[in-house]
């Protein structure tokens, strides 16, 4: 059976490599020159190897997805962010460190912010590790009531868990200040969880908060040569089943033709498939089933319901002379994970009520990553590079200005912040690649600057992402069509589940027996 892969996005790319390991014809069309979709990696200066989106992989290796389709025997390799936080330290309190190892980190955190604190981490990690790992478990499969129930089988279920329950659905920021009384340090968890997209003052942002817990079991992987690796190995695995990679070949039109698909492509080329996985945005797989004539009324009605927002935030990639040095702290400590430049959550909230205002921050909240401390090979010698993400940025200013005018002033205003934690670090900046959330769509097609493609609200996750009608990753009336990436549960971030989930659909759906077809009528 042939099948078509639209788009190559890592969780495209599993679910071919599960299709051609089962011996089927798999064939992934990609509209870019660069694989990947957001990890990919490119040259953007000399001699630097620069992420275009993810550069920090925290779910793929809690998934097993890894192992099972055994991608180290096609080069890709891990290094351990350890330690994976650092929050600079503030106000004569020395900096917060979050190593692997439970142990040190409590030790930090008890110097940082005080022993009750630190024994109230402790807790928090008790607690939160089993229920994150459950999550992850829940993250596996389809979001069905029953996977659900099951996945979430076994944790403590007093009061009929509807104590439990309350606990899952709560905000982030009651998780947080439930378990702790210094501000930095919950400030540092929550700027942790809003890497999903919501804030943590969002009802059912607890679970996002909470994943921190898990982060000492295994943290998150930096890959060898950039995030791209990943999508590297994923490639090299496929095409040795005997699968076809095509890139620079936008799909144009999908087309339903008696028990088949046709595929369309810009080139002109018509592809006859069995099944075709898509694995670009949902509202992009959405027009291609418009051009292919499916029924438009309940197109613009999927379109009119499904809520992507107003854009999540912007990066700066910089190359640089120099490693920030954070006044207090080693660079052992500070450059090897994430690097948390918040010293409490009403930064955070003004942020994000800008950005849905439609304005810029007041002061840009950065998520600082270093990873040339680890990985040399992606500079060449005398520099690093440095990726900053900033939160909230709105996609379409309320002012009207447009992004290519603002983009390198909102790129110096980030470099400026790391400064004024780092001082001296802007000094050191020789080049910068400024990505705006208009630049993350047109480059990635990460429509209005969604790096989730959909807002990651409790009303778009689990059994209604993105809509309960295409919470299955089947669409209705598209029989053959499954749908996979972020738009998908369990939603954005590097997990590559949403493809294997896809896959095992498809595979569950072809191995099934089939009626003649004049039985079928």
């Amino acid at each position: 059976m042939t099948a078509v892969v639209v788009g190559s996005g890592h969780n495209a790319l599993v679910a071919a490599c599960y299709l051609a390991r089962a011996g089927h014809e798999v064939e992934v069309l990609e509209r870019d020159d660069v694989l990947g979709g957001a990890v990919s990696t490119v040259e953007r200066f000399p001699g630097h190897r620069v992420d275009r989106g993810s550069s920090a992989h925290i779910m793929i290796r809690h998934t097993g997805i890894v192992e099972d389709l055994e991608l180290g025997r096609f080069g890709l390799r891990y290094i351990d962010c350890d330690p994976w936080g650092f929050t600079p330290a503030h106000a004569d309190r020395p900096a917060i460190v979050f190593h692997r190892d439970l142990d040190a980190t409590c030790a930090s955190i008890a110097a940082a912010c005080g022993g009750r604190d630190a024994d109230a981490y402790r807790r928090f990690v008790r607690v939160w590790s089993p229920r994150s790992a459950r999550v992850m478990r829940a993250f596996g499969g389809a979001p069905t009531p029953g996977r659900l129930v099951r996945a979430f089988w076994g944790l403590d279920a007093k009061d009929g868990g509807s104590a439990l329950s309350r606990e899952f659905l709560q905000s982030g920021d009651a998780l947080l200040d439930s378990f702790f009384e210094d501000e930095r340090l919950k400030a540092s968890l929550a700027w942790f969880g809003a890497q999903s997209g919501p804030p943590m003052s969002e009802p059912g942002t607890a679970p996002m908060a909470g994943f921190a817990a898990l982060m000492h079991t295994l943290p998150p992987g930096r890959a060898v040569g950039g995030s791209g690796a990943l999508t590297t190995a994923l490639v090299a695995r496929l095409r040795s089943d005997g699968g076809v990679v095509t890139s620079g070949d936008a799909v144009t039109a999908l087309r339903r033709d008696g028990d088949r698909w046709r595929v369309r492509t810009a080139s002109g080329r018509e592809v006859r498939a069995g099944i075709v996985i898509a694995g670009c945005h949902v509202l992009a797989t959405l027009d291609l089933l418009r051009a292919g004539g499916f029924d438009g009324a309940v197109l613009d009605d999927w379109r009119g319901r499904i809520r992507v927002g107003p854009g999540i935030g912007m990066v700066v990639r910089a190359a640089t002379s120099a490693l920030p040095r954070y006044p207090g702290s080693p660079i052992d400590h500070s450059a090897r994970g994430l690097q948390f430049l918040v010293s409490d959550r009403a930064q955070l909230r003004r942020a994000h009520g800008a950005a849905l205002a439609g304005d810029l921050p007041p002061r840009p909240v950065v998520l600082a990553m270093s990873f040339s401390a680890l990985d040399p090979t992606i500079v060449p010698p005398g520099e690093h590079q440095l990726s900053l993400w900033a939160q909230w940025h709105p996609y379409r200013p309320a002012s009207g200005a447009d992004w290519a005018d603002l983009a390198q002033r909102e790129g110096d205003r980030i470099i400026a912040e790391v400064d004024s934690y780092a001082p001296g670090f802007a000094a050191t900046v020789l080049r910068t690649h400024v990505q705006t959330p208009v630049d993350l769509e047109r480059e990635l097609g990460l429509v209005g600057g969604n790096v989730m493609h959909v807002e990651m609200s409790l009303d778009q996750m689990m059994l209604w992402r993105p809509l309960p009608e295409l919470a299955g990753q089947r669409v209705p009336g598209a029989p053959g069509l499954y749908l996979t990436g972020a738009s998908t549960h369990p939603g954005g971030g590097v997990s590559g589940a949403s493809g294997r989930t896809a896959a095992a659909l498809a595979l569950r759906d072809l191995n099934r027996p089939r009626l003649p077809r004049w039985l079928r009528r």
